[in-house]
C-alpha cells in the first residue's frame, strides 16, 4: 500500500481535529483536501463526497487506495500501523480507561453540538440561535462535570488524560474544550480538563492540529 496519506477535513471540525492531532504526534505527513461545511450549503453533501463518506461526514483518511471513516476508528488504525509512539498503553485496564474517555466526549459531549443536530433544531422547531448555543452549553456543561469526576484525583490521570504522554483521549479532549469555549462555556470550572488542556496545546503536534493553522481556515 502507498504511504501516500490524504486527509478530507475542515478547519473547524472537531472529528477532523482529533485525526490531525494523531496524524501529528505519529510524525506523519499528510495533505489536507478541506471540505466546507457551510458554504453553498456544505461540500459534504455534494455527489462527489459523498462517493467518499456516504454519511457525508469529515474526517476521512485516505491511506493508499483505502478510504477510512470515522474519528476513533481512524485514530486506532494509526495506532496499529505506526506503533510509535503509541496513543494507547499497553496493559488492557489502561487502554480501556483511554477508550471509555475518548468516547464520553465522541459519543456523548460532541454529538449534541454537532453542525447538523443544530441545523436540525433551527430547519425543524425554528430554534433561534441564542438557544441553540444554551442547548450545547448544557450538554458541554453535563459531559464535562462528568469528565472532570473521571479524571480527577484519579490514580492514573497525570500530565495527559492517561499518565504523561498523550494518548487517543486527549486527542478528543482538546478539540472538544476549543468547541466549549467557542459556545462560551467556562472551561476554568473544570480544572482537571483545564489543566490537560493547556499541557496538550504547549505540544507543537497539537498546535499544529489546532483550526486557526489549517490551510482552509479563514484569514484574520
Amino acid at each position: 500500500m502507498s504511504d501516500l496519506l490524504r486527509l478530507y477535513s475542515y478547519w473547524r471540525s472537531s472529528a477532523a481535529y482529533r485525526v490531525r492531532i494523531g496524524l501529528n504526534l505519529k510524525g506523519l505527513r499528510y495533505d489536507i483536501v478541506p471540505i466546507h461545511l457551510l458554504r453553498d450549503g456544505g461540500d459534504q453533501h455534494r455527489a462527489e463526497f459523498k462517493a467518499i463518506n456516504p454519511q457525508g461526514l469529515v474526517p476521512v483518511l485516505q491511506h493508499g487506495s483505502r478510504q477510512m471513516r470515522q474519528s476513533l476508528a481512524i485514530l486506532e488504525y494509526l495506532d496499529e500501523t505506526w506503533p510509535e509512539p503509541a496513543l494507547l498503553p499497553v496493559p488492557a485496564r489502561d487502554r480501556q480507561r483511554v477508550r471509555a474517555l475518548a468516547m464520553a466526549i465522541t459519543c456523548d459531549i460532541h454529538p449534541l453540538g454537532n453542525l447538523r443536530v443544530l441545523r436540525f433544531l433551527e430547519s425543524e422547531f425554528a430554534c433561534p440561535q441564542a438557544e441553540r448555543d444554551v442547548w450545547v452549553r448544557h450538554w458541554i456543561n453535563e459531559g464535562f462535570a462528568a469528565l472532570e469526576a473521571t479524571l480527577n484525583d484519579h490514580p492514573a490521570t497525570g500530565r495527559f488524560c492517561e499518565g504523561d504522554t498523550p494518548t487517543i483521549a486527549d486527542c478528543c479532549l482538546v478539540p472538544q474544550v476549543y468547541n466549549a469555549r467557542r459556545f462560551g462555556v467556562e472551561v476554568e470550572r473544570y480544572p482537571t480538563i483545564a489543566r490537560i488542556d493547556a499541557a496538550c496545546r504547549a505540544l507543537p503536534a497539537f498546535e499544529a492540529a489546532s483550526p486557526e493553522r489549517q490551510p482552509d481556515a479563514p484569514a484574520l
